[in-house]
Parts: structure tokens; C-alpha cells; sequence
């Protein structure tokens, strides 16, 4: 069973580092200083989950920008991000946002946008991986 909800940061924040650790520490080489950046705590979590094992995370900061989208390899391309982005895009619309907003690695570009997120500026690097600046307006 797949599963993606909102999760206590206190309660099940490890989980959702250990996944942020091997996507993007381990993975992609980004420097745990640089991903473990201390703004956890104040952010709307989500946790996705197979039975009970993490295999996927995402948050949102309190001005509506998403980040720290992350799926563990062997669940990429089975709906585990659509999931993810579906939790926090509701958490948004609870909270009122009118807008989400989020800052796009290239290579996932095309998995925003078919969830409806349109880009704008110029690519820029962020931690060394070209970005994008995309937005759903909710």
C-alpha cells in the first residue's frame, strides 16, 4: 500500500532525512550543510511510505514554496512524487494559498509541469544543478 501524508516533523522527521540524505546528499552530491539548512521545523511535511518504509518526501515553507522533493531510486516513475505534490498542494489550499511555488532541478522540469506548474525566469544553479522557478496557482 502507497501512502503520502502529512506528517509530524517531531515524530517522524528522521525518516524524512534519511530519505533527503540518500536522494540528494548521496546521490547528487549536495553538501549536508547546504540540504539539512535548519528550516525544517516550521515547514509542512509529507511522508510517503510503502507499509511502513519511507520512500519518498517533500515540504513546504510557511510563504508556499515547496522544496526538498525526494524519492528514493527504486520508486521513481511509480506515482510516488504526483502523490507527494498532491498532499502539499492541499495542505496549500487548507491554509488558503492561492499559489504554490517551487524551485525546479532541470531534469524533474517536465514532471511539474505536467502537474501543472508554469515556469518563469532563467535557469540558474542552485547547489551546483541548474533550476527553474515554477509556480501552480492553486
Amino acid at each position: 500500500m502507497l501512502t503520502a501524508q502529512r506528517i509530524d516533523w517531531a515524530t517522524h522527521g528522521n525518516a524524512c532525512l534519511a530519505v533527503r540524505r540518500q536522494v540528494f546528499v548521496q546521490e547528487q552530491g549536495i553538501a549536508p550543510a547546504v540540504e539539512f539548512d535548519g528550516r525544517d521545523p516550521d515547514c509542512i511535511h509529507v511522508l510517503a511510505q510503502h507499509h511502513d518504509q519511507a520512500i519518498g518526501t517533500a515540504r513546504m515553507l510557511p510563504d508556499a514554496h515547496i522544496g526538498r522533493v525526494a524519492v528514493l531510486a527504486p520508486w521513481r516513475g511509480h506515482g510516488v512524487g504526483r502523490l507527494l505534490m498532491a498532499a502539499l498542494t492541499e495542505e496549500a489550499r487548507l491554509r488558503g494559498e492561492s499559489a504554490v511555488h517551487l524551485a525546479s532541478q532541470e531534469s524533474a522540469i517536465d514532471f511539474y509541469r505536467r502537474l501543472g506548474f508554469v515556469a518563469h525566469g532563467d535557469m540558474y544553479l542552485e547547489a551546483g544543478i541548474p533550476h527553474l522557478d515554477m509556480t501552480l496557482t492553486l
